[in-house]
């Protein structure tokens, strides 16, 4: 019976108290624990990073156009910086994608004859643009504008360069030696003095030209007829033969015997070209001769004969 007297439950004072969410008075806010943020650096260090990096930036670049000789990498940095700087200029006479061809050339050139040879076919770029664009509603209403309002695109580039990539390689993987590398530079200039030549005679003689005559039979013809020349367009093709080259003997690249050798052999390709353009051009069976091949032709002929007229002269001379 003692046993009865036992509890059957734990004393209600033993039991666990129940668990109750905490009480805070209205419009207390919680604190919650938050990772502590960034570390960030302080803000005078900002400006001294930036100009670190402008001044590092600045070193690459003075580091790439004075390497000597240039490198691909050296090549495409300089010619960056130039394509960045120069862009509206660029873009005034090149299409997009002329654009991009373009930096294809002066990367190329930047390599093979480093900033001197860069700065050929900058001045070759800008006096063809100017003459492209001169009077450039006349010739438009005339029919006888460049495309895109005087804008150069990807044909018209390889069409100008060609020969001139083509001497830029060879002289970069010195084919033939030492020997041969003054001609390529050579072959390089006259190229571009033909395509130059060519450009400034048409140009002009669009614009200027009184009358123009066939080559082949000097009938007068109206202007912008290919294989016409004028005698405006023939004087204006002289002389930018002569500056280019000039330019060219300025920047180091040729001879003052060399000048000579590129303004003849200029002017003998261009009027093989006019000639190529009055008998093929357009006719039956060779419409694929259009103008960015005759120009291929044209300062591929210019530049294999300043190669051949200087290694004859150095033959007679020696």
């Amino acid at each position: 019976m003692a046993c009865s007297l036992l509890p059957l439950h734990a004393p209600l004072s033993s039991r666990p108290a129940p668990r109750t969410l905490p009480v805070f008075p209205r419009g207390t806010r919680v604190l919650r624990h938050r990772p502590p943020p960034p570390l960030l650096p302080p803000p005078r260090a900002l400006p001294d990073i930036a100009a670190g990096a402008a001044s590092g930036i600045r070193d690459a670049l003075a580091d790439a156009f004075l390497a000597s000789p240039p490198t691909w990498r050296s090549a495409a940095a300089s010619n960056f910086a130039v394509f960045v700087a120069g862009s509206p200029v660029l873009l005034s006479g090149l299409s997009a994608s002329g654009f991009a061809a373009a930096y294809l050339l002066g990367t190329l050139t930047w390599r093979a004859f480093g900033p001197p040879g860069f700065l050929l076919v900058v001045a070759y770029f800008v006096v063809g643009t100017a003459v492209t664009k001169l009077k450039i509603k006349q010739k438009e209403a005339q029919g006888v504008a460049e495309k895109r309002g005087g804008r150069r695109g990807p044909g018209s580039v390889i069409g100008s360069s060609a020969a001139g990539c083509a001497c830029a390689l060879l002289s970069i993987y010195h084919v033939g030696g030492t020997a041969f590398s003054e001609l390529w530079r050579l072959g390089f200039v006259a190229s571009f003095c033909t395509k130059l030549s060519d450009t400034v005679s048409s140009e002009i003689g669009k614009a200027f030209g009184r009358t123009t005559y066939l080559v082949t039979t000097f009938k007068v013809v109206p202007r912008g007829t290919e294989g016409a020349v004028s005698i405006e367009g023939t004087l204006a093709g002289i002389l930018a033969s002569v500056f280019l080259a000039s330019v060219g003997y300025l920047l180091g690249q040729v001879g003052v015997s060399q000048v000579a050798v590129c303004l003849v052999a200029s002017q003998i390709a261009n009027y093989g070209e006019s000639y190529i353009g009055a008998t093929l051009q357009d006719k039956e069976g060779f419409e694929w001769l259009n103008n960015d091949i005759v120009n291929v032709l044209n300062i591929s002929i210019g530049a294999i004969l300043a190669v051949l007229m200087q290694k004859l002269l150095v033959s007679w001379s020696s």
